[in-house]
């Protein structure tokens, strides 16, 4: 089938091209490479020849012709606060891979949560004329008339907008279950940056699962990320800042595994053995965690999987079809070596309150 213009360079291979050479319609063979739900009328045969004359011969759908046609431009905005960030990267993996497969492109922005991008942005989208928006982990939304959104982690009940959020609430309980469990009681907590859209809603459900497991929060070890960066200095500082209060604990349980790195490399070169003299507890579970020194535990979050059912759940709506308006995932406890049991001393001292009659709060 393959012609040379007078040129000498090879022709491009149309839909039309390879309807000719199939001895099948035009039309058939649109319905079964655009995946549409008449392709199923025709044999499996039938599509597996299509598909495969197109593999064969280089075939290349003509989008602009497509869009024009239809009327759509197949392509998303994506909106992350850092794209080179552990998060954002296995959220946007997600993304990537339900909108290629569904033949639409998409482009990432990051607002790196600065006030003037993000007022930027609704013009940028709109330029380029964007079917639908992600957002990924961002407090203030855009507004863009008439163009759907979805969101990872936005714990905003906005109309119209499907949120794609982790039960926190199971999340914390996990992570406290299994420190009480190895006999920790003075835990050390890391709180999320205040534009994180995550920190509140995480942070309450701390407190929460504490009261419900029988632990006091010591005031004293609580402190909080301010700076926002992808790096896990901020997590490193806020820990020697902790531990230049010279308070007591045994286990840290840090915001997300980026600052639980800094931690523990805070801990260790303070003269802290982790996990022998303090556990550290991280959340997220990305890429890293599994290979640091020692290795992390950690709360997981199936961020590939809710970058998925974001991209799924806002092609529906694009589509016309019904959509949630919250999505809620589990968490998954994935202990490692950051953690182990409380050190005997903080034991024996259980022991000794357990005697007195003197329990948590």
């Amino acid at each position: 089938m393959k012609r040379r213009s007078a040129a000498g360079e090879p022709e491009t291979v149309t839909i039309r091209s390879l309807a000719k050479h199939l001895k099948l319609s035009p039309a058939a063979v649109s319905m079964v490479l655009n995946s549409t739900p008449k392709a199923t009328r025709f044999p499996e045969a039938t599509r597996a020849r299509v598909l495969a004359a197109a593999a064969k011969f280089n075939y290349r759908p003509n989008f602009v012709a497509r869009s024009l046609r239809k009327q759509q431009t197949y392509t998303i905005g994506v909106l992350v606060p850092e794209v080179s960030e552990g998060y954002a990267a296995l959220v946007l993996a997600g993304i990537e891979d339900y909108l290629l497969q569904a033949g639409y492109f998409y482009f990432v922005v990051s607002h790196r949560h600065k006030t003037h991008r993000l007022e930027q942005y609704p013009r940028l989208f709109m330029d380029r004329l964007v079917e639908g928006i992600i957002a990924v982990d961002t407090t203030e939304l855009p507004f863009v008339p008439n163009v759907p959104i979805a969101v990872v982690s936005g714990h905003k009940r906005l109309p119209g907008i499907t949120n794609v959020v982790l039960d926190h609430r199971r999340a914390a309980h996990l992570a406290l279950e299994h420190l009480l469990q190895l006999g920790h009681r003075h835990i050390a907590f890391i709180k999320g940056q205040p534009f994180s859209s995550d920190t509140e809603t995480r942070w309450s459900s701390i407190r929460e699962a504490a009261r419900k497991l029988g632990l006091a929060i010591d005031p004293n070890l609580v402190t909080q990320l301010q700076v926002d960066s992808p790096t896990p200095e901020p997590g490193y500082d806020v820990t020697k800042s902790l531990l230049a209060k010279h308070a007591r604990f045994t286990a840290l349980f840090a915001f997300n595994d980026i600052s639980a790195i800094g931690a523990i490399r805070a801990l260790l070169d303070s003269g802290i053995k982790v996990p022998t003299e303090v556990s550290v507890m991280g959340f997220d579970d990305i890429q890293n965690a599994a290979f640091q020194n020692p290795r992390l535990t950690t709360i997981r979050q199936p961020l590939r999987r809710m970058g998925e059912l974001a991209a799924e759940t806002l092609l529906k709506r694009i589509s016309g079809g019904d959509y949630p308006k919250i999505i809620a995932v589990e968490p998954e406890l994935i202990v490692r070596e950051s953690t182990a049991p409380a050190p005997l001393s903080s034991l024996e001292e259980m022991g000794r309150s357990s005697l007195l009659g003197v329990g948590s709060q």
